[in-house]
């Protein structure tokens, strides 16, 4: 390109002028991914290259570190106004748990039985609960940390203006999607919503899913759930997450069923849809 002199360098430009600048430059607005680094010779600049380490490091922290469930059930206790319960997966310890995850599916023996023992209650006759949610630490407890709460005071304060019967929140350590069919069901609730830690990403060791599934049981498959992704500030907001999940819900509760069958087709700002799309390569200046 003759213009590159234009574009912000995707690096600093030492005095040597080492470093050569990449034309895509000014893309990285519209993304946090890794491009446009630029290089050194045949090389990645030395900056990205340790913000890379960075970042990797971040994200094995996430998959290794623990949950305070002790700490995180008081808070949202005492935010919703629920009881909390501390669950355990089948999976012992974090190593059992990354090298089994059907284990991580799976409540223990202990939690198992303590859920069996609880009560059947819920609902005006006793019926169950219309609503379960199960917070599991999945692969980035520092995602729950971080997210779950803010999240479901959003959320709470949707539900409050409906007729929700809430079961107790569970707070599931070593725990995967999945173990929130055994928990709702157990629980007696018609629908069951999982928070998450998901995978770290490289630029993204806090982001956390949401699950719902109609009619809770065990041996489900992901066909039965609706996922919504990315919920974090740097991502998708807790108030444009819970107004999708709030959708989902309705209708769910409304048609009686998720998954493949249940369709989210909310959008967060009708305007965006109305507006001329316009390709972001001509908007480069």
């Amino acid at each position: 390109m003759n213009d590159d002199e234009h574009l912000p360098p995707a690096s600093p430009v030492g005095d040597d002028g080492v470093v050569t600048s990449n034309p895509w430059g000014s893309l990285r607005r519209f993304t946090a991914a890794r491009i446009a680094l630029g290089r050194s010779g045949v090389s990645q600049p030395t900056a990205p290259q340790l913000e890379f380490q960075l970042a990797h490091a971040r994200a094995r922290d996430a998959v290794h570190l623990a949950l305070d469930h002790a700490a995180l059930g008081d808070a949202l206790q005492a935010s919703s106004g629920l009881p909390c319960l501390s669950l355990h997966s089948a999976a012992a310890s974090r190593d059992i748990y990354l090298q089994r995850p059907d284990l991580g599916r799976r409540l223990d023996d202990t939690s198992r039985q303590a859920l069996l023992d609880r009560p059947r209650e819920g609902g005006s006759d006793g019926a169950g609960y219309d609503l379960a949610f199960v917070i599991a630490d999945g692969l980035s407890a520092l995602a729950i940390e971080q997210n779950a709460r803010p999240f479901l005071n959003v959320l709470m304060a949707r539900l409050a203006a409906e007729s929700w019967s809430l079961a107790p929140l569970s707070i599931v350590r070593q725990g995967r999607v999945a173990v929130g069919d055994e928990v709702g069901e157990l629980l007696g609730a018609r629908a069951v919503v999982v928070l998450v830690g998901e995978r770290p990403g490289l630029s993204s060791p806090d982001s956390m899913g949401l699950y719902l599934t109609w009619a809770p049981k065990t041996g489900l498959t992901d066909a039965a759930r609706n996922c919504i992704s990315n919920v974090r500030p740097a991502g998708l907001t807790y108030n444009d997450a819970a107004f999708k999940l709030h959708y989902l819900l309705s209708e769910s509760r409304q048609r009686q069923l998720s998954g493949v069958a249940l369709k989210d087709e909310t959008t967060t700002d009708n305007t965006l849809l109305d507006a001329p799309q316009r390709n972001f390569l001509l908007d480069l200046d």
